[in-house]
């Protein structure tokens, strides 16, 4: 048993040493590419890689790439409505919601922003809300998109669902008691 801690701390100080020379010296340059390989000096937008990243599924990579991209572009309106969407599809719906309305509320007329405040809204059950989002979207991408309909028509569908509650049909009396007091009743 002892041998095998020996031999294990052995191994952890051999790992934690650090060759001088060669392709892993502190120069860090490694070795040459292939000819003919292009040079990139440049980081790619942070923007770019976080919407490949989504597309792949990667929320959190695409969260990291967005934050930096608020280093070249600021919190714009495109940041802001994807940082609040890659939030929305890790399921931090608060956070998401808090971000989307900071883009919306930057540019009242960009049209994902307020689609993908609907679908936060919608999950988070604020039907009236998510209704008047969608047809905001809706409104201004003059109908042209099939989703932005759609999601319309479920927010329509589940506000009325909502206050389905309530018959339409029943009754109700407001009565008088007194002194600025009214009774509902129902019949």
């Amino acid at each position: 048993m002892r041998s095998a801690f020996a031999l294990f701390g052995l191994l952890l100080a051999l790992s934690a040493c650090e060759s001088t020379t060669g392709p892993l010296a502190n120069n860090r340059e490694g070795l040459a590419p292939p000819p003919g390989t292009e040079r990139i000096t440049e980081a790619v937008d942070g923007l770019v890689v976080g919407h490949r990243l989504m597309a792949a599924g990667e929320y959190d990579l695409a969260l990291a790439a967005y934050t930096r991209a608020v280093t070249k572009y600021g919190l714009n309106t495109d940041v802001l409505s994807a940082i609040g969407s890659a939030n929305m599809r890790l399921g931090r719906l608060g956070q998401a919601q808090q971000w989307l309305q900071k883009a919306v509320k930057k540019d009242p007329a960009f049209v994902p922003a307020w689609n993908n405040l609907g679908v936060v809204q919608i999950n988070s059950q604020q039907f009236y809300k998510a209704r008047s989002s969608f047809q905001r979207a809706f409104a201004l991408d003059n109908g042209d998109s099939d989703d932005i309909r759609q999601n319309l028509i479920l927010a329509i569908r589940l506000s009325k669902a909502a206050s389905a509650e309530i018959p339409e049909k029943f009754n109700f009396l407001l009565v008088r008691r007194g002194n600025g007091r009214y009774l509902l009743l129902g019949q």
